[in-house]
């Protein structure tokens, strides 16, 4: 009678441990897909420039570095534009610009860009002769 019990209880802790993970697992893979839902992810769209660059849209998920080195995500080949010449990073939920000590500065908005500066939709970033538009998607 011992042993029928025993077999039992450990059924039954065998069964609420699987409903224990399965509730865990369902209420974790919610979380996760619910997230990009409420939060709107920042764009930069190239609006002025040469024409291969006009039309350029990349989502922020990270820094993106604007200038004339091969390795910059936007690649401005001018010569009055640095190698890394502007980043775009995210900070919490806002979207940074800072210029990288470039010769000829960048501008948001028409006004030089000196330290780390939170970017708003509707903003224009200008490197060079190139104007990014920050948006959000």
């Amino acid at each position: 009678m011992v042993d029928i019990l025993l077999l039992a209880g450990r059924l039954a802790l065998v069964a609420l441990l699987y409903l224990f993970l399965f509730a865990a697992m369902r209420t974790g893979i919610g979380l996760v897909k619910g997230q990009n839902k409420k939060v709107k992810s920042w764009t930069v769209t190239v609006e002025k420039g040469p024409k291969t660059l006009r039309g350029v849209r990349i989502v922020v998920n990270g820094p993106i570095i604007v200038g004339r080195a091969p390795g910059a995500d936007i690649l401005i080949p001018t010569g009055y534009v640095s190698g890394r010449h502007a980043r775009f990073s995210l900070v919490g939920t806002s979207l940074m610009v800072e210029d990288l000590n470039s010769t000829n500065g960048t501008l948001l908005n028409g006004k030089p860009v000196h330290e780390m500066t939170a970017c708003s939709a509707g903003d224009t970033v200008t490197v060079g002769n190139v104007d990014i538009k920050i948006g959000r998607a």
